[in-house]
Formats: structure tokens, C-alpha cells, sequence
């Protein structure tokens, strides 16, 4: 188990981190999610023993994790760590960068798992390639490979799908993350992807300012966020008074978790309808609150309709 217990950073004197506190069993993936200077990619490292705490303490299976104060080589050897500069050597081939730091006593069975990583990154056509003549989506995938090389008994993943396209990126993380519960790898991604936390987080910490907001499984973070914020980082949300519908607090709906109705006490003016593939995102203006909605088809501007909860 990966214990993160009270654990503060300061930067000049400024709080990045503050009273953080998260525990992780072997073999789970857990997302830490959060708007962008949260502090996600300082505790990732601060876990990888590239920083001194101020305070608090970090362990992985009652061994303590010590910063550069401790260690004349910072990180932990048990640990790999992908950054988000991919740190590949740019004139020897994607292969070499893979094998880089598996041994050559064994050549057969090093060649046979730089071809297995490969293929996990799906990479493989260019082996033989020089990393500097590769995209950044590439570079990318290489160096999740590299880090996978040596099957680390915890690996931390900074942002490890941010320059792969689209249309691959999907395929990458099914093949990647089956591959790590196969494995039974601890792994910390920090993401700023709903995708990567929905599909496929055994739980999730959410970040703030430095601070945890709320620490659960996706499912239930998703069904029932705690806080605008929580809920605006799976993607655009209403947060809407509860008196629309007989409730004491405000409600944090997303669009697809509202329909239009006959007659309600929410009644809202069309503004604009974005066609979205599947279905289109109308976007309303009720008094002086937005409103987002989906629809199978586009509705016309300054349509007036009426909306409630599926």
C-alpha cells in the first residue's frame, strides 16, 4: 500500500501542497484531478522523492519515501515516473530509447520486450526510427514504454496521453491500463481527462488550491459531486437551484441529465444549439444563468421550452 499522510510543500514560502492525505492498495489505478496549477504534478513528484517535504510523511510498503535531503540520486528505484518532457535520447532509434536501461545479457529476451512494449504503445513500425524524427504524440508513446521497460512496482504518470491524437489515444488507454491491472502495477495518473478517470480509476482524488476536496470512486464522484467544481472538471455542468425541483439545495446536472417537458417552473429561452454528432448541445439562458441541454435536433433561437431531471 501507498500511504501520502499530512503531507505539506511550500514553495517561497507558499503553500503548494497543504495537509494532503490519500492512501492507494497495490495494484489500483488512481487519478488525481484538479484545474491546472492545483498541485497535481508536485505531488506526483514530491511521491517519486524528487522534492523534500516540509512536512508529512509519503510510504510505499512501510518503507518511507525520501527526497534529494536523503538520497544522492533522487527517486525511488522501485518507482518510474513519466514527466511531461519525455527526456527520450534523440539520435538512437524508439527501440534503443525503450531498451535503454534493460540489460544486454540476455539479448533474445530484451528484444522480445522491446517488441511487447511496442506493441502496447502501438509503436511498432517504428522501431528503427530515430526518436528526434518523431511527432510529439510519438515521442510521447515511446516514453511510456520506457518507463514500463523494468515493471516498476509503482508508476506515476503526469498527463500521459496530452499530445496523443485523438483517434489513437482511446485505443492506447485500454491497451495501457489492461496491461497495468494485468501486471498489478500501483499507478498514479494526473489527468486532466474526465476519460481517463471514468473509464478507468479504481478512485480519484480531487485537488484544489494545494488542498483535497474529496477523495471517491469515480462512479459515485460522478453521480454525485460534491461542488460545482468537482463536477465542472467531467466537462460542462448546470448548477441549478433546487427549488426547481422540490429539493433544498442546488442541483449539479449535466446536459444529458436534463430533458425538455410539457410544462415546468424551469423555463428557459434557446440561444444556441451546437451539433455535437449524436445529438446536439443547446445552450439557453434562463434570467441571468446559462443552461445547457442536449437534444436530438437543433432548436431554433429564442425557442422558449421547458426543462426538468431525466
Amino acid at each position: 500500500m501507498l500511504i501520502v499522510n499530512n503531507v505539506l510543500f511550500q514553495y517561497d514560502k507558499k503553500n503548494v501542497l497543504n495537509d494532503v492525505s490519500f492512501a492507494i492498495n497495490k495494484g489500483h489505478i488512481f487519478a488525481i484531478i484538479g484545474e491546472s496549477g492545483c498541485g497535481k504534478s508536485t505531488l506526483l513528484k514530491l511521491i517519486y522523492g524528487l522534492y523534500d517535504l516540509n512536512s508529512g510523511q509519503i510510504y510505499w510498503k512501510d518503507q518511507e519515501v525520501l527526497g534529494p535531503k536523503y538520497n544522492l540520486i533522487p527517486g525511488m528505484s522501485y518507482m518510474k515516473y513519466l514527466a511531461q518532457d519525455f527526456d527520450l535520447m534523440p539520435f538512437i532509434t524508439v527501440a534503443e530509447n525503450v531498451g535503454k536501461y534493460l540489460s544486454n545479457f540476455y539479448p533474445e529476451e530484451k528484444k522480445e520486450r522491446i517488441s511487447e512494449l511496442l506493441e502496447i504503445v502501438e509503436m511498432t513500425e517504428y522501431a528503427n526510427t530515430k526518436a528526434k524524427n518523431l511527432s510529439g504524440g510519438q515521442m510521447q508513446r515511446v516514453a511510456l514504454a520506457r518507463v514500463l521497460a523494468l515493471e516498476p512496482e509503482v508508476l506515476l504518470l503526469d498527463e500521459p496521453f496530452s499530445h496523443i491524437d485523438n483517434f489513437r489515444k482511446n485505443s492506447l488507454r485500454r491497451k495501457l491500463f489492461s496491461y497495468l491491472k494485468e501486471k498489478n502495477i500501483t499507478t498514479i495518473i494526473a489527468t486532466h481527462d474526465g476519460t481517463d478517470v471514468l473509464s478507468f480509476a479504481d478512485e480519484v482524488l480531487v485537488l484544489r488550491q494545494g488542498e483535497k476536496v474529496v477523495q471517491k470512486k469515480p462512479s459515485e464522484l460522478y453521480q454525485h459531486p460534491n461542488s460545482f467544481y468537482t463536477a465542472s472538471l467531467f466537462g460542462e455542468v448546470n448548477e441549478i437551484s433546487g427549488q426547481y425541483f422540490n429539493e433544498a439545495e442546488n442541483c449539479f446536472l449535466f446536459p444529458h441529465q436534463l430533458t425538455i417537458v410539457e410544462n415546468s417552473t424551469l423555463k428557459v429561452e434557446v440561444v444556441h444549439s451546437y451539433f455535437r454528432g449524436g445529438h446536439y448541445l443547446i445552450e439557453t439562458k434562463q434570467l441571468e444563468n446559462t443552461i445547457f441541454f442536449e437534444h436530438h435536433n437543433s432548436i431554433e433561437m429564442g425557442t422558449v421550452v421547458y426543462l426538468n431531471k431525466k
